[in-house]
Parts: structure tokens; sequence; C-alpha cells
């Protein structure tokens, strides 16, 4: 079995014939760009066709997925027929694994189109470290044909962006990126992720930010309501579970295209630490934070194992850190917060996004009476598609780490000073 990608159909350009083998997968950007090119995709044995990468997508059940102001009507569905004995198919590209399925096209700037393969804008407000990594990860997949970094001090937001560009070759991506001192002047994009605010300092909880980082967060917001209207917003400032209801607010947007990145990051931290005994990689390591980004968060350690066995002995003290993780970082670096893990979780989730993977991930969502709980955004396991959440998931959780869930739900509706409504 191969992967079939987008490199694989421009190479067969000039012949106008893609052929593959039944067992072979033709991923969705190859698809895609075979019909733009139209070139004809052949299976080799009589009565099968090749898989074809992300068919079972399926819209979010409540609303449908809004069509991009940028989008462009699609071509027809390239065709497919079967012939016996093909050439051998070259491997697919090693950059594969970082390619998904297209986002309507956005035009760059100067009427140069997109970059090739890639269709798109992010736009990342905050240019500081977290907005960098965010940036950064985002360019180097090579999924976009534009990243923007949007700063109130534009000087910074270029420089980052250039700095950024100058390792296109070493990366091996052809995203634009580019920096701006407004929302505005960043354009309608796809995507767009929020980071700006004020970093906790030494000493600072979370919630020492609220007022100061809610007029940010707002701001931007209703900035981002008027300029991308079929936007997905992706909130990283904290504290992030009350940023994250504030921005839905501020947007009018519907409440799956406005969700936040706590649950990623959190999940990352927990399986990090639960591999430093060596015993086992992290990324082996199954878990899901919910609840809330702070003390409130909930690990369901019923949920838990590494290579499919139970954690051992020590789990509650790893989950204790993992609680504590942010803080941790923000002690040892002594000014600033934590930025590389941040950054990279908000990266990944927009990723899962525009290849419309179906994938499930812990994220900060307004709860819609799954869990027994409603009416407040909280972190739940979500189905991301390239329209935001397409449904909460609900996992089967223990009596005691469904109460956690719910002390966590009430706990972050107090803070954003809504009533108890409809939560258990």
């Amino acid at each position: 079995m191969t992967v079939v990608g987008a490199a694989d159909v421009d190479a067969a350009a000039a012949r106008g014939v893609l052929q593959v083998g039944a067992r072979d997968i033709v991923t969705p950007l190859a698809r895609e760009r075979a019909r733009e090119a139209g070139v004809e995709i052949v299976v080799a044995t009589p009565g099968a066709a090749a898989a074809v990468a992300g068919d079972r997508a399926t819209p979010y059940p409540s609303s449908p997925v809004p069509a991009s102001p940028v989008a462009r009507p699609a071509p027809a569905a390239a065709r497919v027929r079967v012939e016996a004995a093909p050439p051998p198919v070259r491997p697919p590209s090693g950059a594969l694994f970082r390619r998904g399925a297209p986002l309507p096209p956005a035009v760059r700037p100067g009427g140069a189109g997109p970059a090739r393969g890639t269709t798109g804008r992010v736009v990342v407000v905050g240019a500081g470290n977290v907005g960098t990594i965010t940036g950064m990860r985002l360019a180097e997949a090579d999924v976009f044909a534009e990243v923007v970094l949007v700063d109130i001090d534009e000087g910074r937001a270029a420089g980052v962006a250039l700095d950024l560009t100058h390792t296109a070759a070493l990366c091996g991506f052809a995203t634009r990126v580019r920096g701006a001192g407004t929302v505005e002047a960043a354009g309608p994009a796809d995507y767009v992720v929020i980071t700006a605010g004020k970093a906790r300092q030494p000493g600072m909880s979370r919630s020492d930010l609220t007022s100061t980082n809610a007029a940010i967060v707002g701001d931007v917001a209703a900035r981002v309501a008027v300029t991308s209207p079929h936007a997905v917003v992706v909130v990283v400032t904290n504290p992030l579970d009350e940023m994250t209801q504030h921005a839905w607010r501020a947007s009018g947007f519907p409440p799956e295209r406005v969700l936040g990145m706590a649950g990623v990051l959190d999940t990352a931290r927990f399986q990090a630490l639960a591999a430093l005994d060596g015993s086992v990689r992290a990324d082996r390591v199954e878990a899901w934070a919910l609840g809330s980004h702070g003390e409130e968060m909930v690990i369901p350690l019923s949920r838990a194992s590494a290579d499919g066995r139970p954690l051992g002995p020590g789990v509650d003290a790893v989950v204790d850190r993992a609680r504590g993780s942010g803080a941790e970082v923000v002690g040892l670096l002594r000014s600033g917060s934590a930025f590389l893990a941040p950054g990279t979780s908000a990266a990944r989730m927009v990723l899962a996004m525009a290849a419309d993977s179906g994938e499930v991930m812990p994220a900060a969502v307004l709860a819609d009476g799954t869990y027994g709980i409603r009416d407040v955004y909280v972190g739940l396991p979500a189905r991301l598609g390239r329209g935001g959440v397409r449904e909460i998931v609900e996992l089967d959780l223990l009596p005691d780490e469904l109460s956690a869930l719910h002390e966590a739900a009430e706990r972050i509706r107090e803070r954003v000073g809504r009533p108890a409504g409809d939560a258990a």
C-alpha cells in the first residue's frame, strides 16, 4: 500500500493520468490537485477503487459549515477508472503528513495567487513568544498560503514575520509570512488565533489577568467579527476558559466557531510528565485533560494508559504537577510564561481543523448539555472539522470524575458571572 499525495499528481500532470494500486490511499489534497490539473486517477485492479483519506467527514449537526468569503466553486470531481498492470508509483512526498484537505483559496497580496499546494490564511493576533511559536508551526506545516502576525507593535510583528520567512528554505515551506499592526490590515482569515494579552509573572494566578486581558480579547474578537465573519477563532489568552467565553460573546459568532486551546496543552503536559521516568514515550500515553485550565483541571485516570496499560504508582503526583505546570514554568523563567508548548498546541488545533480530520481533541467549548453541563465554556472532548467544533464527544467517566467535571464547570461559571442555569 502506498499513500499517494499531491506531489504524485504533479509528477503525472504532463501525462494527464496517474495510475495507483487498488490498496493505495489517495489523500484529499491529491484528489483536489487532480481536479484542478485535469489529471485522471486510474485504479489498477478491476472492480476496486483506491481509498481516499477523509471521506468519512460529517458536518457539525447543529449548523452548517459557513462558506468562506473567498471560496470558489468546486470543480468537477476527478474521474477514477480501472485499468490493469500499472507501472510502479513512486513513494509519496516526505512532507505528506503535514498536508490535509484544502481550504477555500485566499489570494495572496499582489495578485501572485496562493502558494503551490496551499490555500487559505491564518491570522495570529499577538507577536509575542506564544504568537511567534504558533506562527512558526503553522508556516512550517506548509498548509496555508499565508500566515499573518498581528501586533500593536507593528515593527515587532513585521520583524518576527521576516525572521520566520528567512527559515523557509531551511524548513521547506512556501507559506508567505507577514506582519501587520491591526486585524483589519491582516485581511480576511479562515482561522484566527488570539494570543494577545498580558503574560503571567511569578506569584500571579491566571485569574489575576482577567480584567486586563478581557479588554484586549473583547476588542480583538469584535474586530475579527467584522473583518473575518466566517473565521474560526482559537483563544490562547489567559485566563483561558473565561477569555474564550468572552471572545464568543464579543464576536457574536456561533459557539462551534469559538474554542479555547487549553485541553491540548494540558494533555500534552500530562503525557510528557508521565513519561519522564523513561518507561514509555510521551506520545504513547493516552489521556484527556478536561474541566478548567487551572486548579479545576480534571484528568480522568480511568481513561489514562501507557502503551495500553494502566499508569503505575505515582500517577496522582503527575496529575498534580500537570495542574501546576504553567506556574512551574513561570517560576523557572522568572519573567514571562510558557510559550513553546502553548504555541505548538494552538497550531496543532488549527492544522487539525484545516485538514477537516474529524480528530477528537480536548478543548474549551460551550457545553451543550452533554455531561449534564450547559451554557458555559469548559474543557471537553470535541470533534474538530474545517468549520470548528463538529460535536462534543461523551466519554464514559466514573462518578467521581464526572462530579469533578461538574465542579470545574461551576467554578468557571462563577468567574464569568453567569447563573447556574441547566448545569447538573
